[in-house]
């Protein structure tokens, strides 16, 4: 059996993830005939059938689902593949964060890293989803805050453990109290990080209306700070803990990344020493 193409797989995935030729054929940008017989063609070869069509549905077959699990992954390496051959002509070593994503830690961690011997130069990129450009090639390393990032297969190295505080106006009935779970936030116009917010115009926008008695909040307790006067900040003690961790792909053999991963090291101890 030939080896499956790239295109074959993005068209099955566009269709796996649809169960509509219609759609993922708008998804994709070509006519459904087209896409109808490109996947024909994907079964003769494979020798199995990965849908089972009639008028009303779409589903995969048992084949289907496990090539429905296999394509994403595979995908993803031909994209890193290509976006880290196109890079290696500018050498640098690529940090992905969220803005305001970094606990404050990102000045020592870049310091630390710059002290390193023979490290390439560092560019700090910002995106919303880093777990992916790190899976597609499109970042040596990222900040990320597991839960809720992915870091499945990817090598991490802890900076920051932080527990999830409710942010009320301090006018609030609730706002004095020493801790809360999430049952006392029942009813309320609830924000959970991260859902977009993350940049300071945006923290600052959300502390605003939750000022103005329009939200509640449910975040790192680092996002809050400096806190404004008029807002209470209190743990949620029945959500576990976020964990900021720099990872980077486990199969990386860049010195600059292994020099990236020494410093946060560093980092994280030096916060662990200050009691921060």
């Amino acid at each position: 059996m030939d080896a499956l193409e790239t295109r074959e797989l993005a068209y099955f995935s566009t269709v796996a993830d649809e169960l509509h030729f219609g759609r993922a054929a708008v998804r994709l940008g070509i006519t459904q005939p087209a896409l109808s017989k490109a996947i024909r063609q994907l079964e003769r070869r494979l020798g199995v059938s990965l849908f089972d069509r009639t008028s009303r549905a779409v589903t995969l077959t048992e084949a289907g689902q496990v090539l429905a699990r296999e394509a994403p992954a595979a995908l993803e390496a031909v994209i890193a593949a290509t976006v880290r051959t196109q890079r290696a002509g500018t050498p640098r070593l690529v940090l992905a964060m969220k803005p305001g994503g970094d606990a404050g830690l990102l000045p020592a961690l870049i310091t630390a890293y710059e002290r390193e011997r023979g490290v390439l130069p560092i560019e700090v990129v910002f995106g919303a989803d880093r777990a992916r450009m790190l899976r597609e090639g499109q970042a040596d390393a990222a900040l990320l805050y597991a839960p809720p990032d992915d870091v499945c297969g990817l090598d991490t190295e802890t900076l920051l453990r932080e527990a999830p505080v409710a942010v009320l106006p301090a006018s609030h009935p609730i706002a004095h109290r020493a801790q809360l779970c999430m049952a006392d936030l029942a009813g309320e116009n609830l924000h959970q990080h991260p859902s977009g917010t993350g940049a300071q115009s945006g923290i600052s926008e959300l502390m605003h209306l939750i000022a103005l008695g329009r939200k509640v909040a449910v975040l790192p307790e680092s996002l809050t700070k400096p806190l404004r006067d008029d807002l209470a900040a209190i743990p949620v003690t029945d959500l576990p803990s976020s964990v900021l961790a720099l990872a980077w792909p486990a199969h990386s053999t860049s010195p600059s990344v292994a020099a990236l991963a020494r410093a946060a090291g560093s980092v994280a101890q030096q916060q662990v020493r200050s009691g921060i």
